[in-house]
């Protein structure tokens, strides 16, 4: 189930995103859809990068019956920007960068990894049925 904090004006349909979480893991998920000030914050203060950015992964430290995998963060902004830039739906894009976000959750790292991210992420894509993502799109 996905518990989702929605922070902006934004109408999100959570029902397809509940799907692809299904794939990957009988978890909660806690989805939090921010604007890109609040996303700078977080990008700052986590990751010490002061900058907006599309998507942030935060797992629970602990894994515990019961208790949710984690966060995703996602920027609206960028979501609706990536969207008009590639020329595919906002729904499309929010599914990608909550892909991206889930598979952080359950431990992939495409900044470390051989691959294995991108390999997962392009398995759901095709799936599911969605355009390039941001990690195949930089591939």
């Amino acid at each position: 189930m996905i518990d989702l904090d929605n922070q902006t004006d934004i109408t999100v349909d959570t029902s397809s995103l509940e799907e692809i979480t299904k794939e990957v893991t009988s978890k909660d998920i806690e989805l939090i859809i921010v604007k890109n000030e609040e996303i700078q914050v977080l990008n700052k203060e986590h990751r010490n990068i002061d900058k907006a950015t599309d998507v942030l992964s935060f797992p629970l430290e602990f894994d515990m019956p019961n208790m949710p995998l984690g966060s995703i963060v996602i920027s609206i902004d960028f979501v609706d920007e990536k969207s008009k830039e590639y020329k595919h739906s906002f729904e499309d894009e929010l599914k990608l960068l909550f892909i991206h976000g889930l598979l952080h959750l359950v431990g992939f790292d495409h900044e470390v990894d051989n691959g294995e991210h991108r390999q997962k992420e392009e398995e759901l894509i095709k799936k599911f049925n969605l355009p390039n993502s941001l990690i195949v799109r930089n591939s």
